[in-house]
């Protein structure tokens, strides 16, 4: 249903009901209803949640202890492999019991980084780690996922698994050197330098996703050498209590920053600047609190998009993304600010933003939740509040369960509770997209003192049961909440 603005004033078109059904939890596991995950969130969750989550994740702290990797033999001239030298350097901060593993001004080449607990990697002022294009420096293949679904392949080019207080700090630079020649045409795109005939993702993406659905064992789902799935840049895999902080990442293979499976995760002041296919600029996935805090996003995918893991595979672990926290941020390209999805399977729930700015003509949606019955799972108890936007191409908020797959597979997700409030936008397409489906309805969705300054064209809401304005404009006009539907 397209709610034109005249509509919209007129408040002539109403939600469409439906019961809702819940969906994308495994058997014999704990319902998105039970109270932990509060449909009465109330005093439970709410903005005195986000306060909960601001006292309770707190970043590690390291001793005093500092290991120059140049006192292990590595050289800043760009051309020294200095993979060993990171590594025991890594290896003597861990054996000391903790500290920090200095980086220089200079540029040092290597391969993968695996850190250690304890160990902060510092990449100081003038330092730029520069990470080989030669995908066997990634070799042998690591626990990891590629798009949500867990398998063997590439390490990240910064990885831990399994480790406890552990960073990456500093006002230095991690350049993955992706581009054109190396990482991106792996995607099969002709605008990210593939050409007919060259290697690409498609047949070992297809190939995961056929073992996922299958159940093989993660531990025979091996890609790596001979295979094209690129390998995310900094990857913290069933870590505790971890710190990315002051860097800036440039040119990334994919997916930025990457926390899965972790608890007490701290991102702040971190500048991503890399526009390739699939550069999510952060990523938490099946985490549980999680503080992203002054991080500037200028990434070639979502600014920060929520995950908790995909379809079969994400059914099969099925732990959710809890917690996060996210404020003070600029959000500039290219598709979601504060995206949601769309690998939703686990469920995320209890999602506050505040204080940031959003905007620019090359990215596409502010709030963006994007699930369907493939996926399924739940997002519930998102919060947004004082969101400030210049200019979007698309809807300033779009929560749609019609996104990829659209309504194609056995479990409908949930979503409901979805607060966006003290929110103002200058200029975009449309004000939002909801729409859930008939029998599955988005749930409770509220809009509270939000200004739509300048919007080209229709809202587009269908299936929404319990949508609420107050304090909404339009074009200067003030929009009232639609009639509540009538129930079959």
């Amino acid at each position: 249903m397209t709610w034109s603005r005249r509509d919209f004033l007129a408040t002539s078109v109403a939600a469409t009901a439906g019961g809702a059904v819940l969906g994308g939890t495994a058997p014999g596991a704990a319902s998105p209803t039970t109270p932990e995950s509060a449909t009465a969130v109330g005093a439970v969750t709410g903005w005195r949640r986000a306060a909960e989550i601001s006292r309770r994740v707190r970043p590690p702290r390291f001793p005093a202890r500092r290991f120059a990797v140049t006192d292990f033999g590595a050289v800043g001239d760009g051309t020294t492999d200095c993979t060993k030298a990171f590594r025991r350097a890594i290896a003597a901060c861990h054996a000391a019991g903790g500290g920090h593993v200095d980086v220089p001004a200079g540029t040092f080449l290597t391969g993968a980084i695996h850190l250690r607990s304890g160990v902060d990697l510092h990449v100081g002022e003038g330092a730029t780690i520069l990470f080989s294009t030669d995908p066997a420096a990634y070799l042998p293949a690591v626990y990891t996922r590629f798009s949500s679904i867990e398998c063997y392949n590439y390490s990240p080019f910064i990885y831990a698994y399994g480790q406890e207080n552990i960073a990456v700090t500093g006002s230095g630079t991690l350049d993955g050197q992706g581009g054109v020649e190396h990482w991106w045409p792996w995607v099969g795109d002709t605008h990210y330098g593939w050409h007919p005939g060259d290697p690409e993702e498609s047949a070992d993406w297809a190939a995961l996703q056929d073992m996922a659905d299958r159940g093989v064992p993660v531990e025979r789902r091996v890609f790596g050498a001979g295979h094209y799935l690129r390998p995310n840049f900094l990857q913290f895999y069933r870590c505790r209590s971890v710190l990315v902080e002051g860097v800036t990442i440039v040119r990334s293979p994919m997916w930025e920053i990457h926390p899965v499976l972790s608890a007490n995760v701290t991102v702040r002041d971190v500048h991503v600047n890399s526009k390739g296919p699939n550069n999510d600029g952060c990523d938490p996935e099946s985490c549980s609190g999680v503080v992203i805090q002054r991080c500037v996003f200028d990434a070639g995918d979502d600014s920060i998009a929520i995950k908790a893991g995909r379809g079969a595979d994400g059914r099969r672990v099925n732990v959710p993304c809890e917690d996060v926290l996210i404020e003070d941020c600029d959000m500039r390209i290219r598709y979601g600010g504060v995206a949601i999805g769309s690998d939703t399977t686990g469920g995320i729930r209890n999602v506050f933003v505040r204080r940031c700015t959003m905007g620019s003509p090359n990215l596409y949606f502010g709030l963006y939740i994007k699930t369907n019955s493939v996926r399924g799972g739940f997002v519930e108890n998102v919060y947004l509040r004082d969101i400030r936007i210049s200019t979007l191409r698309k809807e300033t908020i779009s929560i749609d369960l019609y996104h990829g797959e659209g309504n194609t597979g056995s479990y409908p997700p949930l979503v409901r509770n979805i607060e966006i409030r003290d929110l103002t936008c200058e200029t975009s397409r449309a004000p939002m997209t909801l729409r859930g489906y008939p029998d599955d309805p988005l749930r409770d969705i509220r809009l509270v003192n939000c200004v739509f300054t300048n919007v080209e064209g229709d809202s587009t809401i269908a299936n929404v049961d319990g949508l609420v304005f107050d304090r909404v404009s339009v074009g200067g006009e003030p929009v009232p909440t639609p009639p509540v539907p009538k129930h079959a």
